[in-house]
């Protein structure tokens, strides 16, 4: 399941019997370990966006009704979640056209590795990033995903 949220909130949990709630807790812990939290200033300050689950979201523009695109710089990453960061829209990477000219890349000297490292981060679990202007990555995020690890 999938949430995406402005800000925690508690989550109420009804016990019908002991056993039931031992499963019911276990569930709902593992799912919040898969999260990753966005705050759209540095050092994890301004309006934040808590996203549980897997996701793919190929644009920020509305999300929950607001617009996250190239707003973003800083996260924390749940400790079952890794999350990969876009700088354009759709996961596209920045010189996609040039990837599809290997004799191109060549000819300038530009790797395949160099162009993933020049549009996309990828951040493993319990990751913590107070400004993503350390890889110059400030308020670039145009779309982003979630997935769910063990």
């Amino acid at each position: 399941m999938n949430r995406i949220q402005w800000a925690l909130h508690p989550i109420k949990t009804v016990a019908l019997t002991m056993a039931l709630v031992g499963t019911v807790t276990c569930a709902i812990a593992s799912e919040n370990e898969c999260k990753v939290e966005f705050f759209e200033n540095a050092q994890y300050t301004g309006k934040n966006l808590l996203i549980e689950g897997a996701t793919q979201l190929p644009k920020l523009d509305n999300v929950n009704g607001d617009n996250w695109d190239r707003r973003i710089d800083s996260l924390k990453v749940g400790t079952k979640a890794k999350v990969t960061v876009f700088q354009n829209p759709r996961f596209e990477l920045t010189l996609t056209e040039m990837a599809k000219r290997p004799d191109l890349m060549r000819a300038m000297g530009v790797t395949e590795q160099d162009i993933k490292e020049d549009s996309e981060l990828i951040f493993i679990p319990n990751s913590k990033i107070h400004d993503l202007g350390d890889f110059n990555f400030h308020k670039k995020i145009r779309s982003l995903k979630i997935e769910c690890v063990e």
